[in-house]
């Protein structure tokens, strides 16, 4: 995504050139890309989310996370109660 954001940021600077309309498009179009996250989706109360394996930025984050995967392995106990039962004998 980046990329393309320079390509045509780049092509709005060689056309303004010729008419500085263009110029502000360009600036437009970096900010507004720098205030999207730079492409990236974020979660609901503003901050970027997390790489797998990094360490959550906030406690809430942190719970949020462990409420979460907790969720998912009670659903997958309940819909795979045999597969479940399977897997705890082998820990």
């Amino acid at each position: 995504m980046g990329t393309i954001v320079m390509a045509a940021t780049a092509v709005l600077v060689v056309l303004g050139f010729t008419d500085p309309v263009w110029w502000l498009a360009a600036v437009a179009l970096l900010c507004v890309y720098a205030r999207s996250g730079r492409g990236t989706t974020s979660a609901s109360n503003g901050t970027p989310p997390a790489s797998p394996g990094s360490a959550p930025a906030t406690y809430r984050a942190y719970r949020a996370r462990r409420d979460q995967q907790a969720k998912w392995e009670r659903r997958y106990r309940r819909e795979r109660p045999f597969e479940a039962r399977r897997q705890e004998r082998a820990k």
